[in-house]
């Protein structure tokens, strides 16, 4: 009934706001936009860019264009009667307690709650039939409140934690190393860190990636080489070693460490689709980097590793994505072998360590018995949940 109610309130607004729009619509007076003369030629085509120089943000004729359709906005947002019965409806709604699903570091469980009306949820942890204590508020990185968290990983024993924080809204990140149990900061913050995640080599350091900091706007410059670094601790970033990168230009890279700590997993890419795949053997210090997929034609990513396989996730030949595994020893493609077939129903859902997939409610089609799963039922869904702990041998 709420929800009804909450639909015909939004249904409501919007009909008397189309009627608003319309008899407001003639008295908006938009400021002039100049425009430039910039031509690019394209193989012989010529293409007008006339607001090219909207592009640079720091030029003072771009703020003045911003503040002057900013004033137009608003002064016509001003206007509209029901604005602050619409904010004060929704304000309404949203002020719940709410948390998110726990998770195990340590001696600690982990978990965000959210009193109701906070910006950004609180990281909150507990011991087993403790009280639970704040360990991260992002509301008090910033007086303003602009500052957010942006990932946390913690090393395998939950001893050590890194977190990256996002200032203004900014893709540009800080990492900063902590110990869990004091919550104090240790070692440097890493600075001009960009679309990266944050993956630990037992408690020496860890994989972090970046682009160069452009030389003008950090908000438009172009940045089109992704590399990815290794970070050992105690030491200056400027001593963090290059891993991969830099030969090419690809627009990202990332780095992650398998569950076992004994592989390097990288993935390379020059769009959101389709990527290469390398990985390096850890537990050999002098190990190079093995190429196991040369082209960006379709997506390989590698959720689990054992002594003997990689598992990668793959929709090569298989639009509804399917499992392969690929011999340590010999990982070319030719060399994969069939994990999880590809079903008519595709894979919904998947998550890393314990491999969680997710078909339509009628029938799973992935549970095969020679495999050690479990299974469950939901309203929507049915899941398999396929178990790569210790001790159980896959097998097809």
């Amino acid at each position: 009934m709420k929800l009804r109610s909450f639909l015909c309130t939004v249904l409501a607004i919007f009909i008397s706001g189309q009627l608003f729009s319309q008899k407001q619509a003639m008295k908006i007076t938009y400021p002039a936009t100049a425009k430039g003369n910039t031509v690019d030629d394209y193989f012989g085509t010529k293409v007008p860019d006339p607001y090219r120089w909207l592009e640079d943000d720091l030029s003072a004729e771009t703020e003045a264009w911003v503040i002057a359709e900013n004033k137009v906005t608003f002064d016509y947002l001003a206007k509209i009667p029901y604005r602050e019965a619409l904010k004060e409806k929704l304000t309404k709604i949203w002020n719940y307690e709410r948390f998110s699903a726990p998770f195990k570091r340590g001696d600690y469980t982990y978990f965000y709650k959210n009193d109701g009306l906070q910006n950004q949820s609180i990281l909150y942890r507990q011991k087993e039939n403790g009280t639970p204590e704040v360990f991260l508020n992002p509301n008090t990185f910033s007086k303003d409140g602009t500052t957010s968290l942006s990932s946390l990983s913690f090393t395998k024993d939950g001893s050590i934690a890194a977190y990256a924080i996002s200032e203004a809204g900014s893709d540009w990140n800080k990492i900063i190393v902590i110990d869990a149990l004091s919550k104090k900061i240790i070692g440097d913050t890493i600075r001009d860190v960009k679309f990266s995640g944050i993956s630990w080599y037992k408690k020496d350091g860890f994989y972090y990636s970046s682009y160069d900091k452009p030389k003008g706007s950090e908000l438009s410059a172009k940045t089109d080489q992704h590399k990815l670094y290794y970070h050992k601790l105690g030491t200056a970033q400027k001593e963090d070693m290059l891993i991969f990168g830099g030969d090419l230009k690809r627009r990202y890279v990332g780095g992650s460490v398998t569950e076992n700590e004994k592989f390097l997993i990288v993935s390379a890419a020059v769009s959101t689709s389709g990527n290469e795949l390398y990985f390096k053997d850890l537990s050999k210090p002098e190990s190079k980097l093995i190429h196991v997929i040369k082209n960006v034609e379709n997506d390989y990513d590698v959720i689990e590793a054992d002594d003997e396989f990689l598992y990668i996730f793959t929709n090569k030949d298989a639009p509804n994505s399917k499992v392969m595994k690929a011999p340590v020893k010999n990982p070319g493609i030719e060399n994969w072998q069939p994990f999880i077939p590809e079903n008519e129903r595709g894979i919904k859902c998947l998550y890393r360590r314990r491999l969680l997939l997710c078909a339509l409610h009628e029938r799973c089609g992935f549970c095969g018995e020679a495999v050690r799963y479990e299974r469950q039922s939901c309203s929507r869904f049915r899941i398999a949940r396929y178990w790569f702990g210790k001790g159980i041998r896959l097998k097809t």
